[in-house]
């Protein structure tokens, strides 16, 4: 009777995300979309306003987008791996999908028209070999890649459209990922609470994709990124983007009581499909 009920309500469930999806077309092809990394929240200067930052992972341009103040909240959440003591609204959202069989697979931000941001949840329902996709707000959809670890394509006019935008770090405590890689600036209480040696850095606080891969875990100390000393997260950011074309990054860390060396490719990211062993080279 369970068994029959199970494949009852997923068969439903697909029923429903699939009437869901047909609301909307893609403005953009797929195949046009340009694959991003999240790589932080900021501001704009002149509005006040909570911006993401994406960072190409081509280009190595970071485009700001605007998104609410509840979602940017949503998303510094999940970058900070805070665990609340009851399921927020997209945490809700996550482990419906799960519940339901259904894997966020990518999130795409389609279109730009009259100041509005369009976006689709591509999702994966188990026993259906075709996609489907779910029409979204993109400042949602990006709150639960954070926390699914789904890629992020966007738009080809979305990015040249935010490159005239300015942004600025959050004046505190600024979170930034770059390459998988998430880091926060060291406190007093987080270098007894890891244990971490008096040197300059950044704390890696989530590692995923090819980073992880090659054995970088979080409470390890970022200390160089190309040779320089990150003095904040933002800076991380910088120092990746500014890696000469055809280069790898060089990270230079601290982890266990050793000191080693990691080699990303500058379009690394922290999505789980990307083969580790084409982005990495790591030295301990």
């Amino acid at each position: 009777m369970r068994a029959m009920q199970s494949i009852l309500f997923g068969l439903v469930m697909a029923i429903t995300l699939s009437t869901m999806a047909q609301g909307r077309e893609l403005a953009t092809p797929v195949d046009d979309l340009v694959e991003v990394e999240l790589a932080s929240v900021g501001i704009n200067p002149l509005t006040g306003s909570p911006v993401v930052l994406l960072r190409e992972t081509l280009s190595g341009d970071v485009v700001p987008i605007f998104i609410g103040v509840p979602e940017a909240r949503a998303i510094l959440l999940a970058m900070h791996d805070t665990q609340m003591p009851r399921p927020m609204t997209h945490d809700l959202m996550r482990d419906l999908l799960t519940t339901m069989g259904a894997e966020l697979k990518r999130v795409l931000v389609d279109d730009l028209a009259n100041g509005t941001y369009f976006g689709m949840l591509e999702l994966r329902i188990a026993g259906s070999d075709e996609p489907v996709r779910v029409d979204t707000r993109p400042s949602d959809a990006l709150a639960l890649a954070v926390r699914t670890g789904a890629s992020i394509h966007v738009a080809p006019k979305i990015l040249i459209a935010g490159r005239d935008l300015d942004y600025e770090a959050l004046p505190d405590d600024q979170v930034v990922t770059a390459l998988g890689i998430t880091v926060v600036a060291v406190t007093s209480r987080l270098r007894d609470a890891f244990d971490l040696p008096d040197l300059p850095g950044l704390l890696v606080n989530r590692s995923a994709g090819a980073a992880a891969a090659a054995g970088l875990n979080p409470g390890s100390l970022i200390l160089e990124v190309n040779g320089e000393v990150p003095e904040s997260p933002m800076q991380l950011l910088d120092l990746v983007r500014d890696t000469p074309s055809g280069e790898q990054v060089e990270i230079r860390f601290w982890q266990d009581g050793e000191q080693g060396t990691l080699l990303l490719s500058p379009d690394a990211t922290g999505t789980p499909e990307r083969s580790a062993e084409d982005d990495r080279e790591v030295t301990v």
